[in-house]
Formats: C-alpha cells, structure tokens, sequence
C-alpha cells in the first residue's frame, strides 16, 4: 500500500471521490465488494462502466481500495475506510426514535450502575454490535490501612475506603521485614495519610520523605511505599468492563469466518487489553473511531471500535461507552449515536 495515509483527499479529482464515496457507502451497506456495473447503474455518476473501472484501478494503485480474489468488485482498505471517515463522511444525527430509546433506558437503570449496563445494551441493540462501556472505579479516599503477614515474604495489604468499600491486595516483603515494622507502616499511613486519595497520599508521602520528615527508617519507608504502590500499579484491574451483544458479532458475513469471530470473542475476554484500548479513548474530547489494524487489540480479527469517554458534573473524565463491530459499520450512524449515548451519560452523572 502506498502510504496513502498521508495523501489529503484534495489530491483525488472529483470524479475519483465520486467513485470512491459510492464503492465505500455501497461496502458499508451491503458488506459485499461492489463491482463496476452496479456503480454504473446508480444515478448521479454519469459515467460508463469502462470509466468507472479505470477509476476504480487508480483507487487501488493508490491504497484506497482492494480487490478480494472471490470477487471482481472492490472495497475499501483500511486506509480507505479511514480517509472516507474523516474527510467525506455525512454523520447523520441520531433520529427522535434512537435519541428517545437511549435516553428512556438510561434513565430507568436506576442507579449509575444501572445506567451503565443499560447504556452497553442500548448501543448493543441499536448499532447490531456489541455494546461496550468501562467506568473506572474511583481513587478511593484512604479511612483504615493494615497488613496482615501471609509468609516470610508476602503480606495481604488491606485498604478500606471513606465510601465503606474493602479492597485486599498481596504485598511482597523484603527479607527480614517482621511483624512489628508491618504494624509501624500501617500505623503511619493511618496517622499521617488518612483522609487522601491514593494518588494525594503517594505525593504527602514524596514530599515528608524528601523533606525529612517522615519519621520512618528505611525499612518502613519502603513498606509504606510498597502498600501505597501496589493499588496504582493495576489500574486496567480497577476498570469495570460491562459488554452487551457479542452474539451481534456473528452475522451473516462473519459466518463465513468463524476463526476471526472466535478470535474477537476471545479478544473481548481480555478485559485488560480492552481497558488499555479504550484508555486512549478516555484522553480525547470526541468520539474516537479505530479502524481494523489502528489498533492492536483488534487488528487480527478485523474490527473495528467507536468510542467516546463521557464525565461527571466537573467535566472530569470518568469512563469510556462505544462499540465494536465489523469494519464495515455504518460510521456515519452510529458515530454520533455512541457520541449522544457519551452525553447522555454525561448528564445522568451531573
């Protein structure tokens, strides 16, 4: 392929674009290769089949479209899906219908929970894909903090939250660490970190060290330090990953290829995987679309993702909703339905 990421679509002549948008809308709707007779008979183009095949070999010298060895039409690579997304791509807003289902089924989940799983199913029903949302647990406010020993070198690090929530996790102890100094770091996080995010006792901790006043000896230090940690090291396990509609995924066309199929379903197993991917979503301030091979996670079973992080009141970013499907998706529809379903959410949070 011919590095066509970088070509702007100006670089395309008009009737090169004319071709090109009715091949892609003609892939998305069908998700079938369209060949040069059924451009032809579709009006507005003006132009004869033989015309429309010389395009349509400029198209693919270029990278926008490929020839599947079944078939004697084209359809969009990946780098064509992607240039038409961005640059020729008509979103149509969601209809009074989708925008009245979406909002009546979150707001009848109740609680924010509710709404989330609500809003997986939405998504999931509306778009025939698989609905996805991830919210990641809070930071949670430090209340009580204590050790249990497990072995000489483990200990079970215990953390309850200002919100009454109870969360263990396995320490590892450096040689020699006794029960005594176990208590002394437990007992200086509750004296001194109390009342603090993680992430704001990670920062008083730094600060009292580097100033000298955290009255710890080494060994103490390190062991408050190892507690503090191991809640920060494992934030994909912190994401609640709620998927509704992985029976969508096969479909008519995808039958064909059941391997790919039980590779995605296998692929939206690995929740941590997912949680990375959908962390680059968290970042933007718009929906984010991932074409096939853009992104890791996916780029084996040829699938595509449309996410869009929604926040609370202060605008802080609190999870990611979206769904996955086929490459063949219809963008143009369901881009702005998970963006309205991101809102919606949005405004249930504030």
């Amino acid at each position: 392929m011919n590095g066509m990421g970088t070509t702007p679509i100006t670089d395309l002549s008009s009737r090169a674009r004319d071709v090109f948008r009715v091949v892609v809308e003609s892939y998305l709707g069908s998700g079938a290769p369209v060949g040069s007779r059924t451009i032809s008979r579709l009006a507005g183009l003006n132009l004869s089949p033989a015309s429309i095949r010389n395009v349509m070999q400029d198209l693919e010298e270029i990278g926008l479209l490929s020839s599947p060895h079944t078939s004697a039409g084209r359809m969009p690579t990946e780098t064509g899906l992607r240039l038409f997304v961005d640059a020729m791509m008509q979103a149509a807003e969601p209809s009074q219908e989708e925008r009245s289902a979406i909002e009546g089924r979150l707001s009848s989940g109740g609680s924010v929970e509710g709404a989330l799983a609500e809003a997986s199913a939405v998504l999931s029903g509306l778009s025939a894909c698989a609905g996805i949302v991830m919210v990641q647990r809070g930071n949670p406010v430090l209340r009580q903090f204590s050790f249990a020993p497990l072995s000489q070198d483990q200990a079970l690090a215990i953390l309850v939250g200002e919100d009454g929530s109870v969360e263990n996790r396995i320490v590892r102890l450096a040689a020699g660490t006794t029960p005594s100094m176990l208590m002394e770091a437990a007992n200086y996080i509750n004296e001194r970190l109390a009342g603090l995010t993680l992430r704001e006792a990670h920062a008083r901790l730094d600060e009292e060290i580097h100033q000298g006043r955290a009255a710890l000896n080494q060994a103490a230090q390190d062991l408050v330090t190892r507690g503090l940690a191991v809640w920060t090291q494992d934030d994909s396990s912190r994401s609640v990953l709620i998927v509704r509609g992985q029976a969508n995924l096969i479909d008519a066309a995808a039958a064909a290829d059941l391997e790919r199929v039980r590779q995605l379903l296998d692929e939206l197993e690995s929740k941590e995987e997912i949680a990375r991917l959908l962390e680059s979503a968290r970042t933007g301030a718009a929906t984010k679309i991932f074409i096939g091979s853009e992104n890791k996670l996916f780029s084996l079973s040829g699938s595509s993702v449309i996410a869009a992080p929604y926040r609370t009141g202060g605008g802080r970013v609190v999870g990611v909703v979206g769904v996955i499907g086929p490459t063949r998706l219809n963008y143009a529809r369901i881009v702005p339905m998970v963006d309205f379903t991101a809102q919606t959410l949005t405004r249930l949070m504030t």
